[in-house]
């Protein structure tokens, strides 16, 4: 992929991975006792009260996910300034939800910095390499 630097390419492909993942734990694992006890949910009840909030945010990650694959292939088939608008468009709408997850509860350090950490390195490579 010549339009980008391999860098970010590859470090928006993580980033594609880890939305997808968290498309399938919000969107079709929800219900699941090992997953919601993940979003700090205790049971089974409180887990059905925030389902239709957590399957809503699953779609949201599944989306960006879209905008950086979809990106990726038009700069993989010459269309590179269009492209690379939309990877880093969607990366940084990850980076964004990654600022608002740490900053609603610091406890999510480590969840923002998984959200947030591979498109960030997206986006600096594809500016400074």
């Amino acid at each position: 992929m010549t339009g980008m630097p391999t860098l970010a390419v590859l470090a928006a492909a993580i980033a594609v991975i880890i939305h997808v993942w968290f498309f399938a734990l919000e969107s079709l694992l929800f219900e699941r006792p090992t997953v919601f006890r993940r979003f700090g949910l205790r049971s089974a009840e409180d887990a059905a009260i925030v389902r239709p909030m957590a399957f809503n945010q699953g779609f949201y990650n599944l989306f960006l996910a879209a905008g950086i694959g979809g990106g990726l292939l038009l700069v993989a088939n010459g269309q590179e300034p269009a492209g690379r608008a939309i990877v880093l468009f969607a990366c940084a709408c990850m980076v964004g939800a990654g600022i608002v997850l740490l900053a609603t509860n610091r406890r999510f350090l480590t969840a923002a910095a998984l959200q947030a950490g591979p498109p960030l390195v997206a986006i600096v490579a594809a500016f400074v390499l």
